[in-house]
């Protein structure tokens, strides 16, 4: 970790925790003797955490046939890591509160659903740990976001005329996005996973694990405002072992999914 960044990291007053819920949800699943049960005891425990799991579960997103009017059916339909995946998604929503949040909370649901869609339909890696990493790949700029919003205004106003984000961000704030968030996923004890797909999601040739890095990658180009199919590079493609003649019909798939999760989310 580059060591001046942890310093501006904890010099923060206002830099957001992980919610607790969150941090135990976590321990839960990376522990192998852990049952459905531990995590169904953490959600009931917090009723509007309950109210909410069980109203997505009821969603289109998730199709289910018949109604689920309890936290264990619906964990007994969901499994472990996609329950976990819930749980993150709706702790976590009021760190993107912020009106400079809100659109980064929507790209992050949006690549969440991209990243869970491609994993499990072209077997790229498990589909539930795909989830996590789309949604928490640009976790860094919670605390971008923190900065004066003159300077953001500028950098996006340059991004936005095609210069490069990473680039950009470090001539403004001699820092950038993965950097930072890599450093606060550090600081949150998050798995190495997470942390690497974080800190190389712009340059997954530089990971140790350039599939996932590569797998946010395509979808992060997929769900961008102005998509342009030309700018994703034909070496991350291969990485994924795939070939796309039309990926704006992945993009409209995508978009559509994330759709109801949005929606659902946004009650």
């Amino acid at each position: 970790m580059n060591e001046e960044i942890k310093r501006r990291i904890d010099s923060m007053k206002d830099v957001p925790a992980m919610p607790n819920v969150v941090i135990k949800a976590l321990d839960v699943v990376k522990n192998p003797n852990s049952s459905i049960k531990e995590l169904g005891d953490i959600i009931t425990f917090d009723q509007s955490l309950s109210i909410k799991v069980l109203n997505i579960v009821n969603s289109a997103y998730y199709g289910f046939a018949q109604q689920i009017n309890s936290i264990s059916r619906a964990l007994a339909l969901l499994g472990l890591n996609r329950t976990k995946n819930l749980i993150i998604t709706v702790a976590m929503k009021p760190m993107f509160s912020s009106e400079k949040n809100k659109k980064l909370w929507e790209h992050s649901i949006l690549a969440a659903v991209g990243c869970e869609f491609l994993a499990e339909h072209l077997n790229i890696r498990d589909c539930d740990e795909a989830f996590v990493i789309g949604f928490m790949h640009d976790i860094g700029k919670i605390i971008l976001n923190m900065q004066d919003k003159d300077i953001l205004a500028k950098i996006q106003e340059f991004v936005d005329d095609g210069s490069d984000v990473l680039e950009t961000e470090d001539a403004f704030l001699q820092t950038n996005h993965s950097e930072v968030g890599a450093a606060l996923a550090k600081k949150w004890q998050l798995p190495i996973l997470l942390t690497n797909v974080i800190k190389y999601h712009h340059n997954p040739a530089k990971s140790s694990v350039p599939v996932e890095c590569s797998l946010v990658y395509l979808v992060d180009k997929l769900i961008q405002d102005k998509f342009n199919p030309d700018s994703i590079k034909e070496e991350y493609y291969q990485a994924l072992n795939i070939t796309l003649d039309r990926p704006d019909i992945l993009r409209d798939s995508i978009l559509k999914r994330a759709t109801s999760l949005l929606g659902e989310l946004a009650k």
